[in-house]
C-alpha cells in the first residue's frame, strides 16, 4: 500500500510563476489537499471560541505540510 503513496512520481504541477506548487496532478496530491483543508477548518471550528489561541494552530496547520508538498511537485 505504501508504494502507491510513494512511487516517486510528482503529486503538483510546478507553478509557472511565482512560488509554490501549482494544482494536483495525481489522486495523492487531490487526497492532501483535501486533508489539509480539513485540518484547518477541523482546527478552526474546535478552537471558534479562543481567537488567539486558534490564530496560532490554524498557522501551524496551514504551514506543517508544506515540506511534503514542496517535495512532490515537479520540476522543483
Amino acid at each position: 500500500m505504501l508504494h502507491l503513496l510513494f512511487d516517486g512520481r510528482p503529486w503538483f504541477r510546478p507553478k509557472k510563476r511565482g512560488y509554490g506548487s501549482g494544482l494536483p496532478i495525481a489522486w495523492q496530491g487531490w487526497a492532501l489537499l483535501a486533508a489539509h483543508v480539513a485540518l484547518i477548518a477541523g482546527v478552526s471550528a474546535l478552537l471558534h471560541d479562543k481567537p488567539a489561541m486558534m490564530t496560532i494552530f490554524v498557522i501551524l496547520a496551514a504551514l506543517a505540510p508544506m515540506p511534503l508538498y514542496r517535495a512532490k511537485t515537479g520540476g522543483g
